[in-house]
């Protein structure tokens, strides 16, 4: 799973810093891909010192916490979603 062609919606194009799609994108592929579930979400925190971001998934469970210093942190809810054929990354508001 997530090793097919990666897309982004146009609001994570136009929402999120290029830096913190290939984060987030990294962050999946540090799971083993049979404990990968076909559904990834990430809360995003904007605080003091950065971006706050937690990573989970239902099956199996998975969750992962860790904070960035940035300056351009933001707050969105993100799903990234694998069908087989591509994967795609999206804000929850877009699903």
């Amino acid at each position: 799973m997530f090793q097919n062609p990666k897309y982004l919606t146009r609001g994570v194009q136009h929402g999120l810093p290029a830096w913190l799609v290939i984060l987030l994108w990294s962050l999946i592929d540090r799971i083993p891909d049979e404990q990968r579930d076909y559904l990834q979400v990430f809360q995003l925190t904007r605080t003091a010192a950065g971006q706050h971001i937690a990573h989970s998934q239902e099956q199996p469970p998975y969750s992962y916490e860790m904070d960035v210093p940035c300056g351009n942190a933001v707050s969105a809810k993100i799903y990234v979603i694998d069908d087989q054929t591509h994967s795609t990354m999206l804000l929850a508001e877009e699903y």
